[in-house]
């Protein structure tokens, strides 16, 4: 079955009640009450994003505003259903290129503002939880998985990456969280009418995590992508991490360790063996709404070939201003600096990175990020950011983003 059919058949499970009669009816009634008894919620996101890039000779303004649908039914036997509708619209200014062909040639003058305007069913799915235990999807979905640097939705931009996929997560174990997700396919950012929007795969992603304390978890994860239309994204992926916090009365110290290793998989035609590896601490004063970080980062290169996440949310991890979405071939090291402070409603961050090759001696440049965001009541927010790239060596060259955003959820 094709994936639109199997889509097709989902939404039919879902939301059409069977006509019967006598004890079917009955049962049937159930059924649609559980459909019509549930949680409908509407957001929206507009940004206007800024981006100056020394090798475009025009400046990107990208105006958009992404309006979200979603409902949830109630519960029948243990069965529910998720289904989400999302909708980019462009809202005065489109002096950008969306990236991948989501655009005309027109726009190819422009820096990439990877926002492309358009329809997309974001998620989709039948849930199955019996018990506390068990939880049980099939269909389209969101997948993060702990801070999303391999497996994650890309919920910064505006049209977010799901997953074609049956999911099981079991709780069972004493402190213990198993995840498992067969996936058939990758809804990428760019939409289902470009070739990159749509990615199959035969991929596994398994995830179990342990609590040793109530301040410290350790996980481990086996990641096996087997990507049908981009075969230099096939890779096999293990790896651990350790976290947990420190107390000192009211005061905290946040430590992170990572470790992975990986291999070229599937149909991939690059032959490599790279290594993954991450350490970070974060100080939080409380009192004063104080913290302060430093972290260092290592994708290794083997073979000219960088260590690779293509199912991440990268936005968060190398910089704002995205200049690592793919890892250079001689790989990447992050040094980072990180500086946060609460006042009242507001949040402000300044983070530092000095980014270099992690084989070959090159250096790719630094980069300061700046933002300011607060909420409004339970529904409204606002976030203002900054980021400020400053090339080192070719092929990067200096990138200033800017970004205002504002949202609503009802």
């Amino acid at each position: 079955m094709t994936r639109k059919g199997r889509t097709a058949l989902l939404i039919a499970a879902l939301f059409v009640t069977p006509v019967a009669s006598g004890q079917e009816a009955e049962g049937n009634r159930d059924i649609a009450t559980a459909i019509t008894s549930g949680d409908a919620d509407l957001a929206f996101r507009y940004r206007y994003e800024f981006v100056n890039q020394d090798s475009f000779g025009d400046d990107a303004n990208a105006s958009t505003l992404r309006v979200r649908l979603n409902y949830e039914t109630g519960v029948w036997q243990a069965f529910s259903g998720f289904v989400e509708f999302d909708h980019v619209f462009e809202v005065l200014l489109n002096d950008f290129n969306s990236g991948a062909g989501t655009s005309g040639p027109d726009r190819n003058r422009y820096p990439v503002v990877a926002d492309p305007k358009g329809s997309d069913l974001n998620q989709v799915y039948l849930q199955y939880a019996p018990d506390e235990d068990w939880r049980v999807r099939v269909g389209r979905q969101r997948i993060n998985l702990d801070d999303q640097r391999y497996v994650g939705g890309v919920g910064w931009r505006q049209n977010e990456q799901t997953f074609d996929s049956v999911s099981v997560r079991y709780l069972g174990f004493r402190d213990t969280t198993i995840f498992y997700s067969y996936v058939d396919n990758v809804n990428r950012i760019f939409g289902n009418e470009v070739p990159d929007g749509d990615h199959e795969q035969n991929t596994h992603l398994l995830n179990g995590s342990v609590k040793l304390s109530d301040a410290w978890t350790v996980v481990g994860y086996a990641y096996l992508i087997d990507n049908d239309d981009a075969p230099a994204f096939s890779t096999n992926t293990f790896g651990v991490r350790v976290n947990g916090n420190i107390k000192f009365g009211d005061d905290s110290l946040a430590l992170l360790g990572e470790v992975a290793t990986q291999t070229d998989a599937g149909n991939n035609p690059a032959s490599f063996d790279a290594e993954y590896f991450r350490i970070q601490g974060i100080w939080s004063v409380g009192s004063l709404g104080l913290g302060a970080g430093i972290g260092f980062e290592s994708l290794g290169s083997d073979n000219a070939q960088g260590f690779r996440t293509p199912l991440a949310t990268l936005h968060p991890h190398n910089g704002w201003a995205d200049q690592f979405l793919a890892t250079p071939p001689g790989g990447l090291e992050d040094l980072s600096l990180r500086f946060s402070y609460t006042y009242r409603a507001w949040d402000f961050i300044l983070r530092y990175h000095d980014f270099s090759a992690e084989s070959g001696g090159a250096d790719y440049g630094s980069e300061i990020d700046l933002s300011a965001g607060r909420s409004f009541g339970d529904q409204y927010g606002l976030l203002l950011k900054l980021a400020a790239f400053d090339a080192d060596d070719p092929p990067f060259v200096d990138t200033t983003k800017l970004w205002v955003m504002l949202t609503a959820s009802f």
